[in-house]
């Protein structure tokens, strides 16, 4: 039995053949695509449980390949680039990535990241009660069985971990969370990724509850420590 199958779109040779080796190495099922194309058709072909995705690929670029696959998938998604640069990553998260890496990285850092991904997406598949209690708290009205946050006659869908990140506030409702327990909670403790990804989920939850996201009435933000739910 495999740890779990990782897609990874690489077109450096040297990067996708040494991920082969490690990952094989630490019991996944490894999957190849040197293009953007080739990626988009070995997930629809070949499913992936995890996909590494570098950003810089001919034929489509890692934009455009994720795009592709979260028109049909979920799948946890880091994102792999040359670049160390902040407009880089925040576009990645932007577009919803899971997490992100910058080349050369850690393999044992990355393989980390990777088992990270699978058991936050396992827990969140089973950490769901049969019979969930809703939250209504500050005027709206969280359902964990169908991840979504009503207001007034407006009912949302939320991304898995967007509901987490809007129920762990609101559970929390007037205390100050620091932003290094909301990673914890969310994000797992192993979570070795960019600590923008927080407030760029954060600017996404306030587009979504907030009458007006550039004055925030709900998520408060306290600076040099984290944030807050006022109902």
């Amino acid at each position: 039995m495999t740890e779990g199958r990782v897609l990874v779109v690489e077109d450096e040779e040297s990067y996708r053949d040494s991920l082969k080796y490690l990952l094989s190495r630490e019991g996944f099922d490894v999957l190849l695509a040197e293009t953007g194309p080739q990626g988009v058709e070995a997930f629809q072909r070949d499913g992936a449980d995890v996909i590494l995705l570098d950003l810089m690929l001919p034929g489509m670029s890692g934009q455009e390949v994720f795009r592709a696959i979260r028109e049909r998938s979920d799948v946890p998604v880091i994102m792999v680039t040359a670049k160390d640069d902040q407009v880089d990553k925040i576009i990645g998260l932007e577009l919803g990535a899971d997490d992100y890496v910058t080349k050369p990285y850690s393999g044992r850092e990355l393989v980390a990241r990777v088992r990270g991904l699978l058991r936050r997406q396992q827990l969140a598949a089973s950490g769901i009660p049969d019979e969930p209690e809703r939250l209504s708290v500050g005027g709206l009205t969280l359902d964990p069985e169908r991840l979504s946050v009503t207001r007034g006659d407006e009912v949302q869908s939320l991304p898995p971990k967007e509901f987490a990140l809007l129920h762990l506030l609101a559970q929390n409702a007037g205390r100050v969370l620091p932003r290094q327990v909301i990673i914890d909670r969310v994000w797992g403790a192993d979570y070795f990724g960019d600590t923008k990804t927080l407030d760029v989920h954060i600017k996404r939850l306030r587009g979504r509850i907030e009458a007006d996201p550039s004055e925030p009435l709900l998520i408060q933000t306290v600076r040099g420590v984290g944030y807050t739910f006022e109902a």
